[in-house]
């Protein structure tokens, strides 16, 4: 146990004294701000002036109490990729720039020190979480604040959102964690984590909205299942087929497979290897 928490105090020590995190955190605040901020203001607009945004061109579009947790969810909607990136970087920089060579020496039991690193990338997401959560709630709250639309911070059912949210922040980062022990090229782990959350995965889940069975299988990509752990999906906007989303909680065991899968894969691959 007492070298559990010292692997836990020195992978805490290796992100907090890189610039990476606080560079990350701020480009998701901005990212996820304008995001929701924009959004809020867009739907605002369209709902008080439905005349001038024309019948068809607003037709489903949220109305309502839909507006809120849609503009809010957008903290981990489109938030999400940060704290992958930040588990990714932690670990393929540890290969990059041969850190593991003493952390090894120091701590032969490479399980602990692989365990500690999931651990604390766990820790530093759901902190990437509540910091994107503050930042949408206010940005959204704030616009819709602004054209007289009640903003439900007073709601209960909005903070189950939120905690949700930093939930499936938190299960990010250790899939993260995972594809950086398995793919430990710092640049390819990059370039896998943008091109599938923002090009592959999105196109894919639209493709399938539209045939009941792939649909239905699409709910277990790990975009959908993280909009099932919040409880609130952009994609439902594009209609397509009516296939009822994971619950909340199995939305949070496939995520936690898909961090399970490569963490053990990458441990039995790279993580085992010798390291010069």
């Amino acid at each position: 146990m007492t070298a559990l928490f010292r692997s836990i105090g020195s992978e805490f020590l290796k992100i907090l004294t890189t610039r990476i995190w606080w560079i990350l955190a701020i480009v998701m605040v901005v990212y996820v701000g304008a995001t929701a901020g924009g959004l809020a203001a867009l739907f605002g607009w369209i709902s008080q002036n439905p005349d001038q945004a024309g019948g068809s061109g607003a037709r489903g579009l949220p109305t309502g109490d839909q507006l809120q947790p849609l503009v809010y969810g957008f903290a981990t909607t489109v938030g999400y990729v940060f704290p992958v990136l930040l588990g990714a970087l932690a670990t393929t920089g540890e290969f990059r720039h041969e850190t593991l060579t003493p952390t090894f020496l120091a701590t032969p039991r490479r399980g602990l020190v692989l365990l500690a690193k999931v651990k604390v990338a766990v820790i530093v997401g759901a902190v990437f979480g509540l910091i994107a959560w503050i930042t949408t709630l206010a940005a959204g709250a704030g616009v819709f604040t602004g054209f007289d639309i009640a903003t439900n911070l007073g709601d209960s059912d909005t903070w189950a959102l939120a905690g949700r949210g930093i939930l499936a922040m938190a299960l990010w980062a250790a899939i993260g964690v995972g594809l950086g022990t398995l793919v430990t090229s710092q640049v390819a782990a990059i370039v896998i984590v943008l091109a599938f959350t923002q090009f592959v995965e999105p196109l894919l889940r639209l493709a399938a909205s539209f045939i009941d069975v792939t649909a239905s299988i699409a709910r277990f990509l790990p975009g959908a299942a993280s909009d099932a752990v919040v409880g609130v999906s952009f994609y439902s906007l594009s209609g397509g087929a009516a296939t009822d989303p994971l619950e909340w909680w199995q939305g949070a065991i496939v995520l936690l497979g898909y961090a399970a899968i490569l963490t053990f894969g990458g441990y039995f691959t790279s993580w085992r290897r010798d390291v010069t």
